[in-house]
């Protein structure tokens, strides 16, 4: 059997797809190869999962009426989907905020359309986020929380996306769950994100931009954690007992919410070299802090983040050092 991973050239799709393929699954990989980010970057990823034997990729527009669905015509044999991509990013949403209405939205209806069609699905995994906890206070942040404060139109494009495949699971009963990912970070990571942003601005000796004055927590998930996560899943599809929707949503994050001044005290240590720190007001559509209830996740799926940012920071250096020759 085959499993479709959609965002493949992307980080955590990168990831995920390495490793089904290391366990001896047949991956379908697609992905638009959007300019949002270094497009050599989604090309150098694809180099590495073409080594390895059972991967093809398919560049396509998920949002393109139909066009997965056609894909998926010529690949019956697909049992699994794990849907990760999407228009990432909250600052990038206040900008350009269409892309994230055709990315995650559209995305995720063509999406939930194909699977419906597909004789012999067994589970669909989608990529939400942490950032539809919005305006939420309480901490740490439980799947069973509302959810209706979003702070940015990436968050609610998010949300909707799990309102659309909880929809799908009720009327064609796609077994289907959910992901919750927080704040991922290791190698072959973001350059919009914080790693990269303060790696990049530490070793050529730019000040870093630290928003809310230094007043921020985040719940760092390393990447192999997260893979972790989305593959223990895939192995877990929800049981359909024909009452309620086959529907699940959990939280994939490392439980620790971390200062973001001991991140970058660590990231510090790691490169050898001092930050030059800018603080700066909290920035439109963002949150102070974000921490992971994962009792259910652990409950459910076995998931045990085993990464704190004193190894992950260091690992996702090394390979940053090594991807650009430094």
């Amino acid at each position: 059997m085959t499993i479709l991973v959609t965002g493949a050239a992307g980080f955590i799709g990168f990831h995920v797809s390495t490793a089904l393929l290391r366990r001896g699954e047949r991956v379908i990989g697609v992905d638009n190869l959007n300019d949002y980010y270094d497009v050599a970057l989604k090309e150098a990823r694809l180099a590495e999962l073409r080594r390895l034997p059972g991967f093809a990729f398919h560049r396509l527009e998920l949002a393109e009426r139909g066009a997965l669905a056609a894909l998926l015509d010529r690949h019956a044999d697909t049992d699994r989907v794990v849907h990760l991509a999407a228009q990432a990013g909250v600052r990038y949403s206040l900008t350009n905020p269409h892309s994230y209405i055709g990315a995650n939205a559209q995305g995720q209806l063509e999406v939930l359309e194909a699977c419906r069609s597909l004789p012999r699905l067994k589970h669909l995994v989608f990529a939400s986020s942490s950032s539809v906890y919005g305006g939420n206070t309480k901490l740490p942040f439980s799947v069973a929380d509302r959810v209706d404060t979003p702070r940015s139109l990436y968050a609610a494009t998010k949300k909707a996306g799990e309102l659309m495949a909880y929809c799908y699971a009720h009327l064609y009963r796609v077994p289907t769950t959910g992901l919750r990912f927080f704040t991922v970070y290791g190698p072959w990571g973001r350059p919009d994100m914080a790693a990269w942003i303060f790696t990049e601005a530490i070793l050529a000796g730019r000040p870093i931009q630290v928003f809310n004055h230094g007043d921020m927590r985040r719940d760092f998930t390393f990447i192999d954690d997260i893979v972790s996560g989305v593959v223990a899943c895939l192995d877990r599809p929800p049981a359909d007992s024909g009452g309620e929707p086959p529907y699940r949503l959990y939280n994939i994050g490392n439980h620790r919410s971390e200062e973001l001044k001991r991140f970058i005290a660590v990231l510090e240590r790691a490169l050898g070299r001092k930050a030059i720190v800018e603080l700066a007001p909290m920035q439109p559509g963002d949150v102070p802090a974000t921490y992971a209830d994962i009792a259910e996740t652990q409950r459910d799926l076995g998931f045990a983040p085993t990464t704190p940012i004193d190894q992950g920071l260091p690992r996702f250096v090394a390979w940053y050092r090594a991807y650009h020759r430094l």
